[in-house]
């Protein structure tokens, strides 16, 4: 039941991610997280380094969108001076929102990989879509809202059990 959760792919930051590897291994898309996952959950805009990294997600040949739980203010004033598509208010873990950026990309399940820093929302998400998903560390968990903070601890239960069969390392069960 549990490895709904497990993502396919750790990393530290999305610098981490083999943008080469996982092109040639044929996906074409990406949905990647906003809060805590590309910025601070109170960070306004990309940071130069972070939109050096959209350009090359883009040059690489990937399509992406922005896939955010949080509202049309917040996800509109970040992604529209990078002109990338998004979906706010999502809903994650839900399923229709993954569905909608797939559409918006024209892509199909197997081309596309799901980017995030929860466990709960993004990878549980993914995973149900059968979609390549990948777990960043939390750039900030300082600023987070409530019902992150509630997720935060269910993720705390499940990489436990994750733990306990063997598929989640110790050092990684403390975050």
């Amino acid at each position: 039941m549990f490895e709904k959760f497990m993502p396919k792919l750790r990393v530290n930051t999305v610098f981490d991610i083999d943008l080469e590897d996982l092109y040639a291994k044929g996906y074409r898309g990406i949905i990647t997280d906003l809060d805590n996952t590309l910025v601070g959950a109170k960070d306004p805009l990309a940071t130069p380094k972070l939109a050096a990294w959209f350009e090359n997600v883009k040059r690489y040949g990937f399509k992406l969108v922005i896939v955010s739980n949080n509202n049309l203010k917040r996800v509109s004033a970040f992604a529209t001076p990078l002109n990338i598509e998004y979906v706010y208010k999502a809903r994650k873990p839900s399923g229709a929102p993954f569905h909608r950026a797939m559409n918006m990309m024209g892509l199909k399940p197997e081309e596309t990989i799901v980017i995030g820093d929860q466990l709960m929302t993004d990878v549980y998400g993914g995973n149900r879509r059968g979609l390549f998903t990948v777990l960043v560390l939390p750039i900030s968990v300082t600023d987070e809202g409530f019902g992150t903070r509630i997720n935060r601890q269910l993720e705390r239960i499940v990489k436990g059990r994750l733990h306990k069969a063997g598929l989640w390392p110790r050092e990684e069960n403390k975050k």
